[in-house]
């Protein structure tokens, strides 16, 4: 491990490294000194401190928090990034509003304190080599490379007293519009432009023409996956899974899930069966969970009570084991299933994986391992430690957004969801049951319809900034106008605008749902 300690932007003292590396780092920027490092040490931690933070420096644990070679993390205490937190206007994923006290998944890299292996900051400079400013370098670094593989993290673990050291980059629209302009489709720029105009009664034109002067950047000739990993992190110990299955209606269809489930070279534990049937006076239709011989123990529960936010939440109840694969009733998985997943599982040292869930004939968009932005509630496979504290809330039952909340709930206890490709999963996309009942909303009967569904606004309100909410206000007052019936442009704005208000007060009174 090497560690670099900078000030305004130059080498002003190292570990591990000879008297001629120093000197030479005196002419050098911090961008081009760390990758003249990289190339000198591509085996080696290269780590990056500010020098006000010298006796802050946490080193005890570094070597630790790099279980792998395809990391790169940062730190600053400070709510405000290097990227201004206007970027919420074009940017809904969850790698914005991220949580300080643990570690976490996103982009925002800083130059404070961090690091990365010299080996991954080859495979990546090509792209962002010209940089002078070393915090700028290192977002663009990380949001030109998560989509390939590389894992970014926001760590707190880097410094010894993380809250008493603080840093707030400086406000720059300029920054901010050329970094919009490099890294997201041309259309961002203007709807940053807009989102400015419209909420914040600002026009930054200078910002905006000066961003033109900057070729958009790409990440296709990155390549990390030769970068090989294998986490020093030893998450899978007993490798004893529950699989938990909310069902409705779909007799058949189970029957094929539990099928693929016996025939697993690895096989689980527990399979926890929440059946729902809404009819009074319906008993079960089940009859081969008691009637068939199964190399697992079936816990079967019987349930009136429709809806897989509740179902998934009595399941969750019951797990006893150290993993959890949370399944939907109309999948089907290959033999080795569990098996490939746990080897997915413990080369990159994670505690929670979406796989890849499609239908036949349908086109995986992703072949790489890579940083999910959401969760699959019904293709995932959880430690089961990391779900005690989670649960889905009722506010979403019947609607949308219980999986991306359930996603945020773990990232904010420190647990990233990583996408796998691979084992792969079929989803049959199954017919409803035939005795399914349409649940009926609150807000039905409401003369002003609200705009989103209040689910989807219950999330934003949970979730995101202020910046990417009145962003996705935007972007759905152009999509939606096309769909809807009011064509004379200031009526439908007035309408909207009912609209969308009638959708807080709905969210708000989702979220008092326990």
């Amino acid at each position: 491990m090497i560690v670099v300690y900078h000030h305004k932007n130059k080498v002003v003292d190292t570990n591990n490294v000879d008297l001629n590396t120093i000197e030479k780092g005196n002419t050098l920027s911090m961008v081009e000194f760390l990758i003249a490092l990289a190339k000198e040490h591509p085996d080696e931690i290269l780590v990056w401190c500010h020098i006000k933070l010298k006796e802050q420096l946490n080193v005890s644990e570094i070597a630790e928090l790099f279980h792998h070679k395809r990391l790169l993390m940062s730190y600053n205490p400070s709510e405000s990034s290097c990227i201004d937190k206007r970027i919420g206007y074009v940017e809904e994923s969850t790698f914005i509003n991220i949580n300080k006290t643990v570690t976490y998944p996103t982009w925002q890299m800083s130059g404070l304190v961090g690091g990365i292996y010299g080996s991954a900051l080859l495979a990546l400079k090509n792209e962002v080599i010209h940089d002078k400013d070393f915090n700028y370098f290192l977002c663009s670094l990380a949001k030109l490379g998560m989509p390939k593989g590389l894992l970014c993290y926001s760590e707190p673990k880097f410094l010894k007293h993380p809250e008493k050291e603080s840093e707030s980059p400086k406000v720059n629209l300029f920054r901010l519009f050329r970094f919009v302009k490099q890294h997201y489709k041309t259309r961002w720029v203007l709807l940053l432009l807009g989102n400015l105009m419209i909420y914040e009664r600002k026009f930054p034109v200078l910002p905006f023409i000066f961003s033109f002067f900057y070729r958009n950047r790409s990440n296709k000739n990155i390549n990390v996956e030769v970068i090989k990993v294998q986490s020093s992190n030893k998450v899978v110990e007993k490798a004893t899974i529950d699989v938990i299955i909310p069902t409705i209606g779909r007799k058949d269809y189970l029957y094929d899930v539990l099928c693929d489930l016996r025939n697993q070279t690895h096989l689980p534990v527990n399979v926890i069966i929440i059946e729902q049937n809404p009819l009074l006076n319906s008993i079960s239709e089940l009859d081969y969970v008691s009637n068939e011989s199964w190399p697992f123990a079936i816990k079967h529960t019987f349930t009136h009570q429709a809806g897989t936010c509740n179902a998934r939440n009595m399941a969750l109840m019951q797990v006893t084991n150290e993993w959890v694969f949370l399944a939907d009733d109309d999948i089907r998985i290959a033999t080795d299933f569990f098996q490939k997943a746990l080897e997915g599982l413990a080369a990159f040292g994670v505690k929670a994986v979406s796989l890849s869930c499609l239908q036949k004939g349908e086109k995986k968009a992703h072949t790489n391992v890579f940083q999910w932005g959401s969760f699959g509630s019904g293709c995932s496979i959880v430690f089961a430690d990391s779900l005690k504290l989670c649960k889905f809330k009722m506010g979403y039952e019947f609607g949308f957004g219980e999986d991306g909340d359930f996603g945020k709930q773990l990232r904010n206890q420190g647990v990233d969801v990583l996408y796998l490709p691979e084992p792969q999963i079929l989803h049959l996309k199954a017919p409803m049951g035939g005795f399914r009942t349409k649940p009926t909303l609150a807000w039905s009967n409401d003369p002003v319809q609200p705009k989103p569904s209040p689910t989807v606004m219950l999330y934003q309100i949970l979730h995101q900034t202020k910046e990417q909410i009145l962003g996705y206000k935007t972007i759905l007052f152009f999509k939606y106008y096309k769909h809807q019936k009011i064509k004379n442009p200031i009526s439908y704005f007035i309408n909207f605008r009912k609209q969308w208000d009638r959708s807080v007060y709905w969210a708000n009174e989702l979220n008092k749902k326990e």
